[in-house]
């Protein structure tokens, strides 16, 4: 099963790179250039994360983001997590991403607080590789790697994808 997801996740990155022949919209200014602003929500889970704790989960994500210089973004995000055995969790965070290519390919780093209900509170930091595949000039379809590391109990830190789709405005 995991080698099928993970097939499954180096074909969506495959197909999204390979698809995108003009790079970006055509403005006079770059695609991640300073200045713009960002908003997007993604989801993730579905049985496609994995760490020791959760089976099955549901995550619900929310971000903006500023581009304080060309290629570089500081973001802010709120999250929501169902899980079919457990506590569900509601998560708030900041980050930092860096666009490699202006083609949409980026880093990112983050730190998120997760508070799950009457269970426990834990800081993870979050590491990230994703692609931002311009749909039309703002609109873009996002794919994203992850891996969050719990500092409070490592059964909780994991692997995982997120799908989301963003819009980039002035």
């Amino acid at each position: 099963m995991k080698k099928t997801i993970l097939s499954l996740l180096c074909a969506v990155f495959a197909l999204a790179s390979n698809a995108q022949s003009y790079t970006t919209p055509q403005l006079d200014r770059p695609p991640f250039g300073e200045g713009k602003f960002y908003t997007a929500a993604s989801m993730s889970g579905l049985g496609v994360n994995w760490n020791k704790c959760e089976k099955w989960n549901f995550d619900l994500q929310a971000k903006a983001g500023y581009l304080f210089m060309d290629n570089w973004m500081v973001t802010a995000q709120l999250g929501y997590n169902y899980l079919t055995h457990g506590a569900n969790s509601l998560e708030a965070g900041a980050g930092l991403r860096y666009y490699i290519e202006q083609n949409g390919l980026w880093v990112g780093a983050s730190g998120n607080y997760v508070h799950k209900y009457h269970t426990y509170d834990d800081f993870m930091p979050s590491v990230q590789l994703g692609y931002s595949f311009f749909l039309n000039r703002t609109v873009t379809l996002e794919p994203e790697i992850f891996y969050n590391q719990s500092l409070k109990d490592n059964d909780y830190s994991g692997l995982g994808f997120r799908i989301g789709i963003g819009i980039y405005f002035e």
